[in-house]
């Protein structure tokens, strides 16, 4: 399985300002005002693996390197494949990959990846009074492919990370529904949003490998990305409302680190196709704030890589990365993980203002 990568200090610095929701506020009437940031970037990201391969023996590696996704506020150009050995795979549905088997006695090292130039721009649910949204009955009458395919549990190597049918998350969801007053999926994704934010607290794992279960991080009340977002999926399908796991990168500058968010299917003209993004991982002590800057939301530095389809296989290939094989005690493989950003440029930044009727906009 993969391992989460280190992170250094300018990194977790980056994390807790971008995701924080903690920029300056001020009020002008009854709108909230949030202080210009960047809306809009363009840069270039290299990723994948050197692999080094010395000594004597047989051989083999396997790599699935995602392919950036392109949504409306992202446009993708892919500029290189670092070694043209590779073939192309469809994964999980939805996944385009290029995909190396590579077998061999021979020394060399190896550059698997691919590099792409990237423009992003933030997207917003335009409202956050629900307004255009399905009720969760309607998804159900309308949607039944959907509820099929991602209101279920999902596992990897036997674990079950998002896990509706647990007990005390089906209970804590079922609570919230009924202090809601409404069927709205739109609102109800809210309330469930709010008390993670409210009763939760983001933290990054040291060395860690693999991810929280929802059940664990419902239990301890912290978590990170992964964490964080498996429990708020697991709520969401707990209600039927279809919920699914975003990985990708976060951008800042020469600065590229591993990330998932997720969406939310609430149908309407709402969002990409009826999802909506949110981003669990913000690290404010304000639910309002987070509802504002979080839910509904995706960052120009979101980057997408990997959608989930709502299989095991899913989330089985996404928590894997490179594997390789030694046939021999001589032979030496070495990957070392590797992600450049470069020609990064701010095109745009605006404030982002929320009015009093809930109507939310960049200026």
């Amino acid at each position: 399985m993969k391992k989460k990568s280190i992170l250094s200090c300018i990194i977790l610095i980056f994390l807790a300002l971008a995701l924080s929701g903690c920029l300056d506020i001020f009020n002008i009437d009854d709108s909230t005002v949030y202080v210009t940031h960047t809306t809009k970037i363009s840069y270039k990201i290299s990723y994948g693996y050197d692999i080094e391969c010395s000594g004597s023996g047989k051989y083999e590696i396997t790599y699935r390197c995602d392919i950036p996704d392109e949504t409306i506020n992202t446009n993708i150009v892919l500029t290189s494949v670092h070694d043209s050995s590779y073939s192309d795979e469809l994964l999980a549905t939805f996944n385009w990959i290029k995909y190396w088997e590579i077998i061999s006695t021979v020394n060399k090292n190896y550059d698997l990846g691919i590099t792409t130039s990237v423009i992003s721009e933030s997207y917003l649910v335009d409202s956050l009074d629900g307004d255009g949204a399905l009720t969760i009955q309607e998804i159900k009458d309308f949607h039944p492919d959907l509820i099929n395919r991602y209101c279920n549990a999902q596992s990897s190597e036997e674990v079950t990370y998002i896990n509706p049918d647990n007990q005390d998350i089906a209970a804590l969801a079922a609570g919230i529904l009924a202090d809601a007053g409404t069927d709205n999926s739109f609102l109800i994704a809210k309330d469930l949003f709010i008390w993670l934010k409210s009763h939760t607290s983001y933290i990054h794992h040291e060395n860690s490998g693999n991810p929280q279960t929802a059940s664990y991080t419902l239990e301890h009340k912290e978590g990170d990305c992964d964490d964080l977002s498996f429990l708020y999926i697991s709520l969401c399908r707990a209600l039927d409302i279809p919920a699914r796991f975003i990985r990708g990168f976060q951008i800042e500058e020469t600065i590229a680190i591993s990330h998932a968010w997720t969406e939310v299917f609430v149908g309407g003209d709402l969002g990409f196709d009826g999802w909506i993004p949110v981003e669990c991982a913000g690290v404010s002590d304000d639910p309002e704030v987070e509802v504002n800057q979080n839910f509904g939301v995706e960052r120009a530095y979101h980057l997408r890589i990997f959608k989930d389809d709502g299989t095991d296989e899913s989330l089985n290939v996404s928590l894997s990365g490179i594997l390789y094989k030694k046939y021999s005690p001589d032979r030496n493989v070495e990957p070392t993980s590797k992600i450049i950003v470069s020609d990064y440029t701010i095109l745009e930044s605006k404030e982002l203002i929320i009015d009093e009727n809930l109507n939310r906009y960049y200026r």
